[in-house]
C-alpha cells in the first residue's frame, strides 16, 4: 500500500496542474453545497423566527369598511366588531373554537413610577393572548379570566417599559403600583421583549379598558385559536362561512371581504412552508449540480491519467502486472485524490458558515418601526457536511472506476503501440 501511495504521489507531482484542476473541481463542488445549504438555511430559520410569534393555528378578525351597497345601504360605512360578533364566534362556530377572546386599544397613555415614565398604548385583553401571540413572561403573570370578570386595575408590561420605569432590578416592579395619567394600575407581570416590534404595548384586563375608556359594546379585535381546520380549503371554506355571519351582523353583504378582515395565521403558515421548501429544494438542486460537476471533472481527469499512462500499463502487463493491480492503482489514485480535497472544500464551506453566523447572522433590517432579523443561524450540520463529502468521494470512485477497467484490460501489445 505505501509503495502504491509513493507512486500516486510521484504521478501527482509530475503532473501539478492536472491534480490542481481535479482538486479544485472536487473541492469547489463541495463548498458550494455547503454554503448555499447554510445560507438558505439562515434564511429560512430567519423567517421562522420572525413569522413564528404567533400561534399557527389562530386567527385574528377585524373590522373593515364596506365595498359595496347592501340592503339599501350604501357602501364605505365603517364596520365596528361588538358584542353579538363575540357571541357568533362563540356559539355558531364552537365546535371550532379552542378559545375566544378580543383586543380593544385604549389609545396613548402615559404610565409614571415616581420620576421615571414612558407613553405607550395600553391594550385590553382577554387570557387567551398571551397564547395567541405567544408572550413571554419573564415575571410574573399574565392576565387572567379572573382579572376580567373583577374589572381588576391590573396591568403588564414590556421587559423594555419595565427598565425604562426602574432601570435597576426590573422584577422588582412586579407588585408595585404605577400610575397610568390619573389612576393606579398594580403591575402584575413582566413580559420578554420581541425585538420584530414596537414593544410600545401594555395590557390591561379586556373588561377593564371597555368600562374605563367607556367603549360600550365594543370588542375591538377578535382573537380566537381553532381546531378542526387541516386544508387550506377547509379554512377557506371557513372563513367565508364566518365572514358572512359577522357581515349579516352589521346589514352587509354576505361576500364583502372589505366590510371584515380575516387574518388566518394557518394559511399563511401553510403558504410559508410551501414557499421554505421550494427554496431547500432550489438550494439542493443547485448543490448537487455543483458536485456534479466536480464529479464530470474527476472523471475527465481519470480519463486523460489513463489515457496518458496506457504505455505505461502495457510494460507492467508485459512483465506479469494483474490486471487487478492496475484496476486498484487507478481506484485508489481516484479515492485519495477526491478525498483530500473533498475535506478540504467541507471544511472551508464550514469555516465560511461560521464566518457568516457570526456577521450577517447577527444583523437586523430596523424599518424604524419594528427590527427583523436578516439571519438566523445560516450553517448546515455536521452530519451533512460529511454525507456530501462522502457523496464526492464515491461518485469519484465510479468516475475512475470506468477508465480503470479499460486500462485494466488492454492488450499489451495495443498499449505498447499507443502514442
Amino acid at each position: 500500500m505505501r509503495d502504491i501511495i509513493a507512486e500516486i504521489w510521484s504521478t501527482s507531482k509530475r503532473n501539478k496542474l492536472r491534480t490542481t484542476l481535479t482538486g479544485f473541481a472536487v473541492a469547489w463542488g463541495i463548498f458550494m453545497l455547503i454554503f448555499l445549504l447554510g445560507a438558505g438555511n439562515g434564511l429560512i430559520h430567519a423567517t421562522e423566527e420572525n413569522s413564528g410569534r404567533f400561534l399557527d393555528n389562530s386567527m385574528v378578525v377585524f373590522g373593515g369598511q364596506t365595498s359595496k351597497g347592501y340592503q339599501g345601504l350604501k357602501e364605505g360605512r365603517q364596520i365596528a366588531l361588538n358584542d353579538a360578533d363575540m357571541n357568533t364566534t362563540k356559539k355558531r362556530y364552537s365546535k371550532n373554537m379552542l378559545n375566544v377572546g378580543a383586543k380593544i386599544s385604549a389609545g396613548n397613555i402615559n404610565v409614571a413610577l415616581g420620576e421615571n415614565y414612558i407613553s405607550s398604548t395600553l391594550q385590553g385583553v382577554h387570557a387567551n393572548y398571551a397564547e395567541i401571540d405567544k408572550k413571554e413572561m419573564l415575571y410574573g403573570r399574565f392576565i387572567n379570566e379572573l382579572d376580567n370578570e373583577d374589572t381588576r386595575k391590573v396591568m403588564v408590561i414590556s421587559e423594555s417599559q419595565a427598565k425604562e420605569l426602574m432601570p435597576r432590578h426590573i422584577d422588582r416592579l412586579v407588585g408595585r403600583y404605577v400610575k397610568v395619567d390619573s389612576l393606579a394600575y398594580h403591575v402584575i407581570g413582566i413580559y420578554k421583549s420581541d425585538q420584530s416590534e414596537m414593544n410600545a404595548d401594555c395590557y390591561a384586563p379586556f373588561n377593564t379598558v371597555r368600562v374605563i375608556y367607556q367603549k360600550g359594546d365594543k370588542v375591538g379585535n377578535i382573537v380566537f385559536a381553532f381546531q378542526g381546520l387541516e386544508t387550506e380549503k377547509a379554512n377557506k371554506d371557513f372563513e367565508e362561512s364566518y365572514r358572512a355571519s359577522l357581515n349579516r351582523n352589521h346589514q352587509a353583504a354576505p361576500d364583502d371581504e372589505e366590510a371584515v378582515w380575516i387574518w388566518n395565521r394557518f394559511t399563511q403558515a401553510l403558504q410559508m412552508n410551501t414557499g421554505m421548501g421550494i427554496i431547500r429544494t432550489a438550494l439542493w438542486v443547485i448543490g448537487i449540480f455543483t458536485l456534479l460537476s466536480g464529479i464530470v471533472g474527476v472523471s475527465n481527469i481519470m480519463l486523460i491519467t489513463v489515457k496518458e499512462r496506457t504505455r505505461e500499463f502495457g510494460i507492467r502487463k508485459a512483465i506479469g502486472a494483474k490486471p487487478s493491480s492496475i484496476l486498484k492503482l487507478i481506484i485508489i489514485e481516484s479515492v485519495i485524490i477526491t478525498t483530500f480535497f473533498g475535506y478540504i472544500g467541507m471544511m472551508m464551506g464550514m469555516v465560511a458558515n461560521q464566518i457568516m453566523d457570526a456577521t450577517i447572522g447577527h444583523e437586523k433590517i430596523d424599518s424604524g418601526l419594528f427590527t427583523l432579523q436578516m439571519f438566523v443561524n445560516p450553517t448546515v450540520g455536521f452530519d451533512v457536511c460529511v454525507e456530501a463529502t462522502l457523496v464526492m468521494v464515491l461518485a469519484g470512485t465510479l468516475a475512475g472506476l470506468i477508465p480503470a477497467r479499460k486500462a485494466a484490460h488492454i492488450r499489451p501489445i495495443e498499449a505498447l503501440r499507443a502514442e
